[in-house]
């Protein structure tokens, strides 16, 4: 249950309990695809740089190490050792971005593994199965998440079938739900608005979903080559369209600046691959901006990577000796930067939440951007 707690403007402030625990929104959901954060990161690490949510990955699991075999362990929190709320997405980011290996059909779609190459078979029914299997906290409805550049009939239609697809999602999960062998049958749903970048079709689209009254909404299919002032463009017209009684996520976005402005927007979830990615890259991010540890200034650089950040790596370890551990090849050198990005994303949302109780966000906004800006100057 979502309960809307405050509001700034379009700014939400929520409180979202689940089977697996209470969210505290807006906030990010640390991505490890394969039931893992990229870059050894423990569980444990999650909960002490204030993850909330963990985000997995349907496609990645279902190829390994297979959702039955999950199924068999006891579910996707026992097997990672993870005790709080985890969402699957549906599989279909993956699906439709295997563009040469892949054939979409009213029933589904037959796509090819990417690691193996072995024939498969996904529709809204086994997405369901799939994620029922794994026994996360919130599921995400299949879909089409069409091409960025795709023409506007091409996104209708592939609208059209998305809608379709989501009301066999929600057949298939009252009746999994039901099932003895259900490892949580309270497994929530969230269906996803697409349109591309046709704010009418997204529009219409919002409007369509929200009928189904889903436990979530989400907005999928943007950050994938559009225009930052599009995408928020787009966020700022389909929200008023979204129950306001219920989370909304964006799905994919994004860096510090997409959050603030897709919040103000009105946007409760995120999740973005790129603290960990960036992490495991060297670039770090901090109050002014971002870093990157292999720059030759750090070699002397006895501080830490920010001054204010009370993360495990800020708190022990110095900017010198992580640029000798990228040196060096050392796999901790990934571990101790994308634990300090995903604390910040972490504790930037915290943060977020705090001004909006206080009814400050808009000043607290404005800081941020200036100091992100900061570093660019230089």
């Amino acid at each position: 249950m979502y309960t809307l707690l405050k509001t700034e403007g379009s700014a939400k402030r929520g409180r979202f309990e689940t089977v697996h625990g209470t969210i505290e929104t807006p906030v990010f959901m640390n991505v490890g695809t394969a039931a893992a954060i990229k870059g050894a990161v423990s569980t444990e690490d999650l909960q002490e740089i204030k993850c909330q949510v963990e985000l997995s990955n349907t496609y990645h699991l279902h190829l390994r190490p297979g959702d039955k075999v999950v199924k068999k362990l006891g579910g996707l929190h026992k097997f990672m050792v993870w005790d709080k709320p985890i969402l699957t997405d549906s599989g279909g980011f993956q699906v439709f971005s295997l563009t040469t290996l892949r054939k979409i059909k009213e029933e589904g779609v037959y796509f090819s593994s990417h690691i193996d190459g072995h024939k498969i078979f996904m529709g809204p029914e086994e997405s369901m199965e799939i994620q029922s299997n794994l026994a996360s906290t919130i599921a995400m409805a299949f879909d089409e998440c069409p091409s960025a550049l795709a023409d506007r009939t091409y996104i209708k239609n592939s609208v059209d079938r998305t809608t379709r697809w989501l009301e066999r999602c929600i057949v298939k999960m009252n009746e999994l739900n039901m099932r003895e062998d259900t490892i949580n049958k309270n497994q929530l749903l969230f269906g996803i608005n697409q349109g591309g970048v046709f704010k009418d079709i997204r529009i219409e689209h919002a409007k369509r979903i929200s009928e189904f009254d889903l436990p979530g909404y989400s907005i999928g299919g943007l950050a994938v080559g559009e225009s930052h002032e599009v995408m928020y463009d787009i966020i700022e017209n389909v929200t008023p369209y979204l129950p306001k009684n219920k989370p909304t996520y964006l799905m994919g976005v994004g860096t510090p600046a997409n959050i603030l402005e897709a919040v103000d927007r009105g946007i409760d979830f995120f999740d973005c691959v790129l603290p960990a990615r960036n992490g495991r890259h060297a670039n770090v991010y901090t109050n002014k901006g971002k870093l990157n540890l292999m720059n030759a200034k750090y070699e002397l650089d006895d501080t830490p990577i920010d001054k204010e950040c009370m993360c495990p790596t800020c708190r022990r370890y110095s900017k010198a000796y992580i640029r000798h551990l990228f040196k060096a090849k050392e796999m901790l050198a990934m571990r101790l930067c994308v634990i300090h990005n995903l604390y910040f994303f972490n504790n930037m949302m915290e943060e977020i939440r705090n001004a909006l109780d206080e009814g400050k966000f808009g000043e607290y906004k404005k800081m941020r951007l200036e100091g992100f800006l900061e570093n660019d100057k230089k």
